[in-house]
């Protein structure tokens, strides 16, 4: 599936622009049962914070997805964009997303824990 995204210059704020950008290639995320919800975009630095969700979360490829396909989309067709991070992967911290805290006291010590 190619995805045809014109350059967008236009005076509109560098979110708006994001969004726009982001609203064309969801389909082809969505085709492979994910999707991606936009977080935050830093106007100063050009980094913009998405969260991959649903079929997304567990693929092995979502980095490349990431990395490869939204980012480099989003630089090339974006003046301003320069980096794109998951923020799911930082919210669900060391493990992958819905794994327990390593970190949090264990509720009941006598019950083994299944993973």
């Amino acid at each position: 599936m190619t995805i045809d995204v014109a350059p967008d210059t236009g005076t509109d704020g560098l979110r708006a622009r994001v969004e726009t950008v982001i609203e064309v290639i969801r389909p082809a995320i969505q085709a492979d049962e994910g999707d991606i919800v936009l977080h935050d975009v830093d106007e100063a630095t050009g980094e913009v914070s998405v969260e991959l969700v649903g079929a997304c979360v567990t693929c092995p490829a979502s980095d490349q997805t990431l990395k490869a396909g939204i980012e480099r989309i989003l630089k090339d067709r974006v003046d301003g964009v320069t980096s794109v991070l998951n923020v799911g992967a930082t919210l669900a911290g060391d493990g992958p997303i819905g794994a327990p805290d390593p970190n949090a006291p264990d509720p009941d010590p006598g019950t083994p824990v299944s993973l």
